[in-house]
């Protein structure tokens, strides 16, 4: 049982390493009107904990690795980087989490990252409209005339694009993440 716990631990601190490196190493802007918003596939191994070892480690590896990044390669964000960060993708592993605990098969991890797709979209558009304007000391109108042109299609394609490398690489990877010894 200990050997479980401290091999699950170890896997979760790789996860949010890997999450780290890979918003050093791979991120860009995806509209130059807001070239703050920059891709990242951050959320892949996040999203595949999640799915590993449920919702509850899914929030705790958002916070884990949203802290690091905020220290480290995302620290000109500040606190509203690492705030809109665990928003969104709590928003997203959160959902997709609990609903693959329910339906724990490939249709149901489709549904799942579906689902969550729609949390995390549905959820930033409220997230910007109201701490957005706060970060940028710009009109709340401001920030909602971008909503639906720029805050809504990044989300988007963010969190599909996250999503959909999820669904391929998962069950490939997932026996060796969930080894019992």
């Amino acid at each position: 049982m200990k050997h479980e716990s401290v091999r699950k631990l170890t896997v979760m601190a790789m996860l949010v390493a890997i999450s780290v490196i890979l918003v050093w190493l791979v991120h860009f802007p995806l509209f130059p009107a807001a070239a703050f918003l920059e891709y990242d596939p951050a959320d892949i191994p996040i999203l595949i904990g999640t799915f590993a070892y449920g919702p509850a480690a899914g929030l705790l590896l958002t916070v884990a690795a949203s802290a690091v990044q905020a220290l480290t390669v995302s620290v000109q964000s500040g606190i509203y980087g690492f705030l809109m960060h665990v928003i969104s993708t709590s928003l997203l592993a959160v959902t997709a989490g609990i609903i693959y605990r329910l339906k724990h098969s490939r249709g149901g991890a489709a549904v799942a990252l579906g689902s969550g797709t729609v949390a995390m979209v549905a959820g930033m558009l409220v997230a910007n409209h109201f701490i957005t304007p706060v970060f940028m000391g710009v009109p709340t109108t401001m920030v909602d005339s971008m909503l639906l042109t720029v805050f809504l299609p990044f989300n988007l394609i963010k969190a599909g694009l996250n999503s959909l490398v999820t669904f391929l690489i998962y069950k490939p990877i997932s026996s060796h993440l969930i080894k019992r010894a």
